[in-house]
C-alpha cells in the first residue's frame, strides 16, 4: 500500500469520527454544521461492437467512464467541487470550480463547469436512456463541452422559469471533420477564444431536471432556447488542421414525463467559419458550414421504475455534406437500484455516415453503470 492510499484511508477515517455521515443521491457525505465533505463517483463499463456494411467488424470492453469526484465547504454559502475522468479517454479534468449561493435564487460558479447549451448534453451521462448521446449532445458536432470561466445559473421562486448564462475562454479542435469543443483546461493545441452564451427554460407544471426517464409518474413538461457565440483569439495556433475563425449555435428543445413515458427532443444549428475560406472538407465548404442537428428519444417503463423500453431517431446535415447522416436506435434499460445501478442495451443503425451516401453501420453498445 503506497504513502497516498494510506494517507487517504487515514483523512476518510478522521472524518468519519468527526462528522455525522450520510448516503446522499450520487455520493456519501461527511458533514458538521455548514462543513461538510462529499465523495462519490460513477464506473461506467462499456461493450461495444461496430458491423459495417463493408469491411470488417469490430468490438471493445472498456471504460466508457471512470469519473471520481470531491466536493466539499468549509464556509457557508460556499462550495467547492472537482472530479476527473480515467475511463476511455486520457486523463482528464471534468469539474474544477468553486460556487457562491448567497444570492436569492442565484449561483455564482467559476471554473471548469458545463456550458448552459443543449438539454441532451446537459443531462448526465448518469441518467441518459442510451448508452451514448445523440448528436445534438456531443461535444464532436457543434455542442461546448464543460468550459473555464464564470457561470451563473438560477431560477425563479416558484420555479417554473430557470436560467443559465457563462462567459468562458472556450477551445475548438483544428479538423474540418468535427466542430469539437473542449476545454482549455485539458487542452493547449486547440483553437481558443471567448464564448458567451446562456439559456432559459420554461416549466408549465413544475420544475423538471435534467434526467431522462420517468421514475416519478408525475405530469411534467419543459421547453427551452439557448445559444451562444465563440471567436478565435488569434494568439494560439495549432500545428496544422483546419483553425476555425468563429462559432454561432441556436438550440430549441423540450421534454414530457408523465404515467412512465419520457419524450425528449431538441434541434440546434451551428454556422461556423474556417480562417481559409478556401478549404473544403468534411463539414466545410469554401470555409464554412451550417451544420444542424436534431433528434428525437423516448422511453416507457413497461415495469415501473425497473425495466425501460427506449426508442429514437436522430439526424445530422453539413453543407459538404452528401446527403444527412442518420440513426435510429432502440434499447432497453434495467434498473436495479434506479440510476445508481443500472444495465444498458442499446442497439443503433447508423446511414450515410458523416454525409456519405450508402456508408452504412450497425452498432450494439452493452453498459453497466454503477454510481455512488
Amino acid at each position: 500500500m503506497n504513502k497516498k492510499t494510506i494517507t487517504l484511508a487515514i483523512i476518510t477515517a478522521l472524518a468519519a469520527s468527526n462528522y455525522a455521515i450520510t448516503a446522499t443521491a450520487g455520493g456519501v457525505k461527511y458533514k458538521k454544521g455548514d462543513k461538510y465533505l462529499k465523495l462519490g463517483g460513477r464506473i461506467q463499463l462499456q461493450y461495444h461492437q461496430k458491423k459495417p456494411d463493408t469491411g470488417s467488424s469490430t468490438d471493445n470492453l472498456f471504460f466508457r467512464r471512470f469519473r471520481p469526484y470531491i466536493e466539499g465547504s468549509i464556509h457557508k454559502d460556499w462550495k467547492g467541487k472537482f472530479q476527473w475522468d480515467m475511463g476511455k479517454a486520457k486523463v482528464s479534468v471534468k469539474d474544477a470550480y468553486m460556487e457562491y449561493k448567497g444570492f436569492e435564487g442565484v449561483k455564482i460558479i467559476v471554473g471548469n463547469y458545463n456550458f448552459p447549451f443543449s438539454r441532451e448534453f446537459l443531462t448526465s451521462s448518469k441518467h441518459q436512456q442510451f448508452v451514448e448521446r445523440t448528436f445534438n449532445g456531443d461535444h464532436n458536432y457543434g455542442t461546448p463541452d464543460r468550459q473555464a470561466g464564470v457561470h451563473l445559473k438560477g431560477k425563479t421562486a416558484d420555479k417554473k422559469i430557470s436560467w443559465r448564462a457563462s462567459a468562458a475562454m472556450g477551445a475548438i479542435k483544428s479538423d474540418a471533420s468535427k466542430i469539437d469543443f473542449g476545454s482549455v483546461v485539458n487542452k493547449t493545441t486547440y483553437n481558443e477564444g471567448i464564448m458567451v452564451g446562456g439559456r432559459v427554460d420554461f416549466h408549465p407544471f413544475g420544475y423538471l431536471k435534467m434526467s431522462q426517464g420517468d421514475f416519478h409518474r408525475k405530469q411534467k413538461a419543459t421547453i427551452g432556447i439557448a445559444a451562444f457565440t465563440w471567436n478565435n483569439d488569434k494568439d494560439i495556433t495549432p500545428p496544422g488542421g483546419a483553425d476555425v475563425d468563429k462559432v454561432t449555435g441556436f438550440e430549441i428543445s423540450g421534454a414530457y414525463r408523465n404515467a412512465g413515458l419520457s419524450v425528449d427532443a431538441e434541434y440546434n444549428n451551428f454556422s461556423s467559419d474556417l480562417i481559409d475560406t478556401t478549404l473544403t472538407s468534411g463539414l466545410y465548404k469554401n470555409g464554412s458550414t451550417k451544420l444542424t442537428n436534431y433528434m428525437v428519444k423516448g422511453g416507457y417503463m413497461v415495469v415501473p421504475s425497473t425495466l425501460e423500453i427506449v426508442a429514437g431517431y436522430q439526424s445530422q446535415d453539413a453543407d459538404n455534406y452528401a446527403t444527412k447522416w442518420n440513426r435510429t436506435s432502440i434499447g432497453a434499460n434495467w434498473f436495479l437500484k434506479k440510476q445508481d445501478i443500472k444495465i444498458q442495451l442499446t442497439y443503433r443503425v447508423g446511414k450515410n455516415l458523416k454525409g456519405v451516401s450508402g456508408a452504412d453501420e450497425k452498432e450494439v453498445f452493452l453498459q453497466t453503470q454503477y454510481v455512488f
